[in-house]
């Protein structure tokens, strides 16, 4: 029928004196191996190990260590009997009525597997041998992508295309070990004395597989992060965004290939080594920096000081409208600029450069008339030779001021 719970948790002393032969995973996997067999193990001298083979079935009566972080799995015939996905030991019974096909917890993860157990589980009884493999449920790193050439996305804050030669590293969970051993692990790594499947594994085929899904929806994951109003839309944040694109990632690929929805795999975070923009992108980039660097408060100030600069060096250089700004230094052509920049509340006097115009007389103010008449006068006097009042004006200004 299925299993029997000795135990729950870790491995004890005490555990390890009373079952002397039992079965667990196989020594030495790698971190990025997927699925390896279960190895029968017995005791030497209480506490050494001593594996005896390396055939992965288990009979009535076998006893099984499942550690944390792995799920145990039982096939017949090519489908799955059994599933333990909680650590402890356990107890293969075919025959006993109290035993069970299912170990799963009540967590979310539980809930998860014992749903897809009801449309993958065995139909008939299960017979008195069975294959064990475990599945590992850790983070498995080291999962490599990268493009030779450019990949293409629309970016939301550049309003246009951008291109990039990319390569990284992602680490891959699997979610559901029902689905991957049952949708995606070859046969060949699914009969006794099977080799381990291993994601990193050069001539495993279905880890190469997942390497072009990934490369072939890297445009998307792109497209999905920097249009991401949460992410600011700024592709500049990505390479220290290592969850934040994972999930734009696992996005791409569960959109394209079904990731997690039929094989019950997951990826979990992304390390981006490198992103080599394109010279039209590189391009971008550098006008957008300069824009970001003259908005707001900044631009308003760096504007004023080139007006400025503007004023005083024709003022310096002398002839025509540069006489009107004699003598004046940045901070004076500075106000005058902001003073340009605001909304007049009344008509004023406002001919053009090099251009004498008939207007009213210019009437002093209170402040003019405080000031020294012939600075005043001098002053204006300049005004008259640069042509931007009448001589009517000027000899108007001089009377009252001279009380003539």
């Amino acid at each position: 029928m299925g299993f029997i719970k000795a135990f729950s948790g870790a491995l004890g002393g005490t555990f390890a004196d009373q079952w002397k032969d039992f079965y667990m995973p196989r020594a030495n996997v790698p971190g990025t191996a997927g699925l390896f067999q279960a190895v029968p193990q017995s005791q030497n001298n209480g506490r050494g190990e001593n594996y005896k083979g390396n055939e992965n079935i288990i009979t009535n009566g076998s006893k099984i260590i499942v550690p944390e972080g792995t799920a145990l799995i039982t096939i017949q015939d090519g489908a799955i009997t059994g599933c333990i996905a909680e650590p402890g030991g356990f107890e293969f019974r075919s025959d006993d009525p109290n035993s069970q096909s299912m170990f799963a917890g009540d967590g979310i993860f539980g809930q998860t597997i014992k749903s897809t157990w009801e449309k993958v589980k065995f139909g008939g009884q299960p017979g008195s041998q069975q294959l064990a493999f475990y599945v590992n449920l850790k983070e498995i790193p080291n999962n490599k992508f990268g493009t030779q050439s450019e990949i293409y996305w629309d970016d939301a804050f550049f309003g246009t295309q951008v291109g990039a030669v990319t390569r990284g590293t992602y680490t891959l969970k699997i979610v559901d070990p029902l689905l991957f051993v049952k949708n995606f692990v070859p046969a060949k790594y699914l009969q006794p004395g099977a080799p381990v499947f291993d994601f990193a594994d050069m001539d495993n085929d279905a880890g190469s597989q997942l390497f072009n899904e990934v490369v072939g929806t890297l445009s998307a994951a792109f497209s999905n992060y920097t249009n991401d109003p949460s992410k600011g839309n700024r592709i500049s944040k990505i390479q220290g965004d290592q969850i934040g694109f994972a999930q734009a990632m696992a996005q791409a690929v569960e959109d394209a290939y079904q990731w997690k929805s039929d094989r019950g795999l997951e990826i979990v975070k992304t390390a981006i080594l490198a992103i080599e923009y394109d010279e039209d992108t590189k391009k971008l980039m550098k006008d957008v920096k300069a824009a970001d660097a003259l908005s707001g408060a900044r631009g308003n100030a760096f504007m004023q000081q080139a007006a400025a600069r503007g004023m005083q060096a024709a003022g310096e250089n002398g002839g025509g409208a540069g006489m009107a700004f004699m003598g004046m230094g940045m901070n004076a052509a500075g106000n005058m600029m902001g003073a340009m920049q605001q909304q007049p509340t009344q008509s004023s006097y406002q001919p053009a450069f090099g251009q004498a115009q008939q207007t009213q007389p210019t009437q002093p103010t209170q402040e003019a008339a405080q000031q020294d008449p012939m600075a005043v006068l001098s002053e204006k006097k300049k005004l008259l030779d640069a042509g931007l009042i009448t001589q009517e004006d000027y000899d108007k200004l001089k009377a009252q001021l001279l009380g003539l």
